[in-house]
Order: C-alpha cells, then sequence, then structure tokens
C-alpha cells in the first residue's frame, strides 16, 4: 500500500487512445457521431482468466473494526501503554468507590507478584477493576468499533479470561530478603455472578444479558456466555459492551471478546456483509496480507505470520503501519480461509528485507533467514500433512492443502534507495522457485515506472507489480497505456491502483476514472494479467471524543460503519467489469471520438504548457468462445447525452434482443453513503433491434456494458 499521501505514478504520455482513427477537438454536438467497431472476424488474444482480484492490507480498520467480526475494541489491552482505549468505568450509582487501571507484565514499577498476572507471554497485559465499595453496579464498558452493533433475534458469543482478588501482593523483595506478606487493601466478594450486557450507551435498556459465576481462585479462568436480542430490538450501533458486578474486591480482566454471527458461522470469522460483497465482485485472487502492511514500519514490525497461527491465546498482536495496533485475530490461515470463502485464489505476498522507515538488509547471509521464513510460510500454505508446516496447518483445522500459484517478493521496494533489491530478489526467487518450481515470483519493481531500480541480474522476472494512484483526468489521459508495452517482455500485474476522488469512498468521476483504466488493462488483459483495486475497505467513522477517525486513506472501494455497509460508485465498476468480462478480446477501433481540453494546473500555467486533450468515450470489447456473448463496454465522460454507432464485422447475424447495464448520475461529485447506500448502482435492462449496425445513446455520466448475442 500507500507510503505517502502522493504517490509516485507513471505518467507516460498516450500517442493514441483506444487505437483512434480520427480526433475531434469539437463538443459533441458539433462533432460527427462516434463509430465504434468491433472486428469479430477471428478470436482475438485471450483474456487472462485473473484479471480480476481484491487487494487488502490493515488500513481503515479494514480487519480489527472492519471485515474481521470482532466487535471489541482492544481486547488485550496492548493498543495503548498508557491507557485502557475502548475502555471505560461504569457507576450506575454514585455511592460507589471503583477505579480502572493497566497491569503489564513488562512495566518495571509493577511489583514482581503483579507480573505474575500476565496470562502467557502473549497475554502479558490486563485490566484490573479496583472496587473499594459496591453500591449497586460497578463494572467496565467497551465502546467496540465506533460503537456495537446490536440487530434483532441476533445471537452473540462474549468470553473473556477473568480472575478476582481482595489484595494487591508487595513489591518484590530485594535479594537475600524475605517477602513480605500481601496485605488485604480490600474485602475480598469476588466469589460468584458477573454480569455480561449489551446495552444503550447510557445504560437505560439492555438489549442481551448473561451471567457467568466467578470462582473464588487467584488463577486465571475462561468464562463463556451467550447473549441474544429480542425479536423486537431496533438495529443501532450506539451501544455497549459492560462485564459488571455488585461486589467489593480486584477484578482482572483479559482477551475480552464479542462476537456476532459471522459469514457461514466460522469461529474468528469475517462480518457476512462484507463477505457477500466481495463474492457478489467475482474476484479471482486476494492478494495480502498486502501493502506496507507486509513490511512494517520497522524490520521488526513486518507481518509476524507464524505468531497469527493458533488459538487467540497465543497471539501477541503487532505494530501496524497506520497508526493503531494489530490484533493478529485475522491471521494467516484467517486471510487462507477467507480466500476459500469468496472462491478466490490466494496470492501471497512475503516479506523481503525492507520495512517503510527505510531500513534494510543486504542480500547474503542476514537475508537467509528470511528467506527460510518465506520458504516456511509457503509450506504452511501448500505443504503436505507430511512436512512440519503442513502438519501445523493441519493441526489448526485445515488438512487438505490450499491452492497458491503467485507469490510477491516484498511490496514497493522502489522507496528501498540503497538499490538492494536485484540481490534481495534474486535470492528469494531462487530458493522459492529450487524448492516449489511450480510458483510464479512477482518483482515489486516494473520496468516502465523505475527503469533504474528494476531487477537487472539473474533470468528477468516473469511478471512486476506496477501501482497507479492517480485523479479521473490522469486515468482518462493513460487509457491506452498497455497498448504500447512489449508483448515479449514480462507479464504485468496491477496491484494498486485506484482514481483518487471522493472521501471516504469514491464519486461518480472516480468511478468514471476507474472504467476508463479498466478497459484499457481489458483491451491488453494479454499483458495484464492480474489487477486489484485498493484500498479495499474503510470505516466511515469520523472522530469522536474517545476514538479517532477511522480511516487514513481517501477514495475507497467499501464503506461501513459498525452496523451497515455500501458499495461505492467505483465498488459497482468493478463488479460489472468482472461479471461481464468474455475469454478473448475482440479488437475494437473508434472513429469521431470527441476529445477534451483539460484543465490547466498552476503548474501547467507557471511552465507554459498546453495539456493534451483528452478522449470523452472509451471502449473495449470480449467475448465468450463458448456462448458467442460479445461484451461491449463504453464510457461516457460528458455531461451530455452520446449517440454512438456500433458496428459488428464478421458477424452476419445479432439476437435482436440485448441486456443493457448502466452505472450513471447527473454530477461527477455525486457518490453512496451510508445514509445513501443505494443512490449510484447499476440498473439492468433490454434493449431491442440490435442488429450487426445499430446506435445506442450513452448516458451522460455512465458506464455502459451490452452483452450481445452472436450465436
Amino acid at each position: 500500500m500507500k507510503k505517502t499521501a502522493t504517490k509516485t505514478a507513471f505518467a507516460k504520455a498516450s500517442v493514441g487512445i483506444l487505437a483512434l482513427t480520427s480526433l475531434a477537438l469539437l463538443s459533441p454536438a458539433q462533432a460527427q457521431k462516434p463509430t465504434v467497431t468491433l472486428d469479430l472476424t477471428k478470436p482475438g488474444a485471450e483474456v487472462s482468466p485473473m484479471l480480476y482480484g481484491l487487494m487488502t492490507e490493515e488500513i481503515n480498520h479494514s480487519y480489527d473494526g472492519g471485515l474481521y467480526a470482532e466487535l471489541v475494541r482492544n481486547r488485550t489491552f496492548k493498543d495503548s501503554p498508557t491507557a485502557a482505549e475502548g475502555w471505560s468505568l461504569v457507576q450506575d450509582n454514585a455511592g460507589s468507590k471503583a477505579s480502572m487501571q493497566l497491569v503489564a507484565a513488562t512495566q518495571d514499577n509493577v511489583p514482581y507478584d503483579e507480573r505474575r498476572h500476565a496470562i502467557n507471554e502473549a497475554l502479558t497485559t490486563c485490566l484490573r477493576l479496583t472496587v473499594e465499595k459496591a453500591d449497586g453496579r460497578v463494572g467496565v464498558a467497551n465502546e467496540g468499533y465506533w460503537g456495537i452493533p446490536v440487530k434483532p433475534s441476533t445471537t452473540y458469543q462474549a468470553s473473556f479470561y477473568l480472575k478476582g482478588t481482595g489484595s494487591i501482593p508487595p513489591p518484590r523483595p530485594r535479594p537475600g530478603q524475605p517477602a513480605p506478606p500481601a496485605k488485604p487493601v480490600i474485602e475480598d466478594n469476588t466469589a460468584g455472578p458477573i454480569q455480561v450486557t449489551i446495552e444503550s450507551n447510557d445504560g437505560k435498556t439492555v438489549y442481551a444479558s448473561g451471567t457467568v459465576n466467578l470462582e473464588k481462585s487467584t488463577f486465571w479462568k475462561k468464562y463463556q456466555v451467550t447473549l441474544t436480542t429480542g425479536a423486537n430490538v431496533k438495529p443501532t450501533k450506539d451501544a455497549r459492551f459492560v462485564l459488571s458486578t455488585n461486589r467489593s474486591g480486584l477484578y482482572y480482566f483479559n482477551l475480552v471478546s464479542l462476537f456476532p454471527p459471522t459469514y457461514n458461522n466460522r469461529p474468528n470469522g469475517n462480518r457476512p456483509d462484507l463477505t457477500q460483497m466481495m463474492l457478489d465482485m467475482k474476484p479471482k485472487f486476494l492478494r495480502f496480507p498486502g501493502g506496507n502492511y507486509l513490511e512494517g514500519p520497522l524490520l521488526t514490525d513486518a507481518f509476524p505470520w507464524k505468531t497469527t497461527l493458533g488459538p487467540l491465546e497465543s497471539r501477541p498482536g503487532h505494530r501496524g503501519s497506520w497508526g493503531y495496533r494489530a490484533s493478529d485475530g485475522m491471521g494467516l490461515l484467517e486471510f487462507l480461509l477467507w480466500c476459500e470463502e469468496i472462491k478466490a485464489e490466494p496470492l501471497l505476498g512475503v516479506y523481503a528485507g525492507y520495512s517503510l522507515n527505510g531500513d534494510h538488509i543486504d542480500a547474503g547471509p542476514l537475508l537467509k533467514p528470511h528467506v527460510e521464513d518465506a520458504l516456511n510460510e509457503i509450506e504452511y500454505i501448500i505443504g503436505d500433512v507430511s512436512t512440519y508446516w503442513g502438519a501445523k496447518r493441519a493441526a489448526d483445522g485445515h488438512p487438505a492443502p490450499f491452492k497458491l500459484r503467485y507469490v510477491e517478493i516484498g511490496n514497493e521496494d522502489w522507496f528501498d534507495r540503497s538499490n538492494s533489491y536485484d540481490g534481495r530478489f534474486n535470492q528469494f526467487r531462487e530458493a522459492i522457485e529450487a524448492k516449489y518450481p511450480q510458483l510464479h515470483c512477482i518483482s515489486t519493481i516494473a520496468d516502465a515506472q523505475f527503469p533504474t531500480q528494476k531487477v537487472t541480474s539473474g533470468k528477468k522476472p516473469e511478471l512486476l507489480d506496477e501501482h497507479y494512484y492517480r485523479n479521473a483526468w490522469d486515468m482518462w489521459q493513460n487509457a491506452a497505456q498497455y497498448d504500447a508495452y512489449d508483448r515479449n517482455g514480462p507479464k504485468i500485474f496491477v496491484g494498486e491502483w485506484a482514481t483518487r476522488e471522493g472521501a471516504p469512498t469514491t464519486n461518480l468521476n472516480a468511478a468514471l476514472g476507474d472504467a476508463a483504466w479498466m478497459i484499457g488493462m481489458e483491451r491488453n488483459a494479454d499483458l495484464v494479467v492480474m489487477s486489484c483495486y485498493a484500498p479495499l475497505f474503510v470505516n466511515v467513522n469520523t472522530a469522536t471524543a474517545t476514538a479517532p477517525k477511522a480511516w487514513q486513506w481517501d477514495s475507497d472501494l467499501i464503506g461501513y460503519d459498525a452496523l451497515t455497509s455500501y458499495g461505492s460508485p467505483s465498488y459497482y465498476v468493478q463488479k460489472m467489469f468482472s461479471e461481464y468480462l468474455g475469454s478473448h478480446i475482440v479488437p475494437t477501433t473508434g472513429a469521431s471520438i470527441p476529445m477534451r481540453k483539460r484543465p490547466l494546473t498552476r503548474r501547467d500555467s507557471a511552465e507554459g504548457k498546453t495539456p493534451q486533450p483528452v478522449p470523452s468515450l472509451f471502449y473495449a470489447a470480449t467475448k465468450d468462445q463458448q456462448t458467442g456473448t460479445v461484451y461491449l463496454k463504453m464510457v461516457n465522460t460528458l455531461g451530455t447525452k452520446q449517440p454512438v454507432d456500433i458496428n459488428l464485422q464478421g458477424v452476419p447475424k445479432v439476437a435482436s434482443n440485448a441486456t443493457l447495464v448502466v452505472l450513471k448520475g447527473t454530477k461527477p461529485e455525486e457518490t453512496n453513503s451510508i445514509t445513501e447506500p443505494k443512490k449510484i448502482v447499476p440498473t439492468t435492462s433490454k434493449i431491442k433491434r440490435v442488429a450487426p449496425r445499430f446506435t445506442r445513446m450513452l448516458d451522460p455520466y455512465s458506464v455502459t456494458v451490452i452483452a450481445l448475442q452472436t450465436k
């Protein structure tokens, strides 16, 4: 993902947009009617079957507070070393006297016996509720990720570690001296019922409740309870999760969890609504752990796949790359199960010895442990049960190997100014191909974007990853970028790209930019073998008194809060292009395509530059060779209707009816949102009087797909 707010972008000037046979710098009303001609006399090049996929990373609370269904924020109390973020004290009556504080096993000022409150090496920090006097209910509340979602007739699974005492151990004695006895400071009445509730933020409405019985013991014990809401509950996210008592004592909590129903009811699983939205996109692959999240700020912050395996109790979490800590509930196995759920292949990114702050490890002996780590990770994914890591995967509940064909070595290594990637890439590739010759290794440095940093030694990389973040004008201007690429060179993986307009999700103008860019990739789908938009997810909540703004990157694909979700206009473009895609490219040309003068930027004016004209109409076509269906895609970026003559060459007969799918709006800045989730969505209808030559009127600001039956 992105290192800076402004991405390094390849701004190659196009010498011809979409094989235009004539250009008109006139208004649409003055220009001749555009013509789009499809040459169906013979099959064109094959369309890559992996063309459209998904890219993901932990940004914008994509996992914690997003797809990963856990509702408790800061469940292991590690998000901050100084405060229990997401947690607050509950005291129903003024007569109570209580407090809460973090107890971290690694703090030097914590008495020795207090450090024993660590459950294991992963769960080293807990929350202590001190109740000196209970006048009614006293407890701790979690606000969730900008709220706890409450829905009618819904069952939630709550669990937590808990123990209770009545004294605080004394400081650790000096060597050779006996430990003084613990001094009771509070009457120990901890044993007994602990109330577990989902309730309104003011505590006046309880949506679901349960009870566990805290045993009298100084040892940790895991408690579980099921909470179910009533059928008449009104959906809301203005709720909290509360653990409470009415007795004095010291109560210690750790790994506090609350799960709603997940997709296919998978334990530790994903939100159903977001999973279904991905399924509807029909992605062919999922790139993970993706972007900056793979590398981390420092060498020690790279995605720690080994400690993301196994039960949650063994996962310590780690420092993320976007200003918040990752719980690692979304671990390596969960990524792979996610792929299975959305019927996509995994595309694995492996850490290659470079991190975001600029540190790197040169190729050679020091890099070897990281190469071995990548080989072990691959073994976990595809090794059989006779291998060490394959057996570990089987023990984790998935005996069958996963399907894996593509491995990306690093992420955006053009930021490594030491130019060490050539050696690092080759050391990884040689080791991976020696053990797994069936795998395809991807270079994160593309020749066209970074010719002075590309891999030059060893054999030429098979696949190059290119990243582009542009505005709509740049997308329109560069839509024909891949037309001029060498077909004898490496294949292209557009591993991150987006038209960045609109916040937190994209607007209609961005969708028009995306559609033009995708048309360019589709026209060159023999060269561009894979592509994925980024970022995929964004939690759309703004800052509150107790929580920061949920997102760090504008112009995202799918938006959500704790309760609901929606697709941006760009999401629906992605869905349209993936759903209506043939097996072969249909050579397509245009005539009398209207052009637009790009507005001058301040830099253009200062440098005396005249921007190049940009097409206002974009088009591409593919054909399903088995069914004979031709999919013609067109984009009208103008605010006026655009008639287009469509000429099907080499087809004596075509079905008179065709399917028409259109996404459109009235203003470029229009968009979807939590409150208007379906403002801009595709509509599907039938058109008649289709012939080998016919005219179609394109709506203003629209993306159109016409499915033509030629058999």
